[in-house]
């Protein structure tokens, strides 16, 4: 199934589960998205979004190794760039400062991730 809005964009990917990050490797790849760039530390998804690549949207596990991400999710709204919060768990103080920012809720089918993403996209 090819979404048009979907199609061609570039989506940043901060996971650090492995299977979990192939899972969302493979669904993004099935909606034609240009490129999907993975970071699985805090650090790393940084340093790609300090690398000045475009991103059109990202979707950020909450708790990566430990670490909450809230630094990254600061980095992507100083950019302007939508993204998505994933977890398997997730308190609310997580989300401390971004908690108008959807949720995905693993694990989640491709007709979610597929929603979601394409409500960000439209915004």
């Amino acid at each position: 199934m090819i979404n048009k809005l979907l199609a061609g964009r570039r989506i940043l990917v901060v996971e650090d589960e492995l299977l979990v990050l192939m899972m969302i490797e493979d669904m993004l790849a099935d909606l034609v998205c240009e490129s999907v760039v993975a970071a699985g530390t805090v650090d790393k998804a940084l340093a790609v979004i300090d690398a000045s690549q475009v991103i059109d949207a990202a979707m950020l596990d909450m708790n990566l190794n430990g670490k909450n991400s809230h630094v990254v999710a600061e980095a992507l709204a100083a950019r302007d760039v939508p993204f998505v919060y994933s977890t398997g768990n997730g308190g609310p103080n997580l989300r401390d400062g971004y908690r108008d920012r959807p949720v995905l809720k693993k694990p989640f089918k491709n007709e979610e991730l597929v929603e979601i993403l394409t409500r960000l996209l439209s915004r």
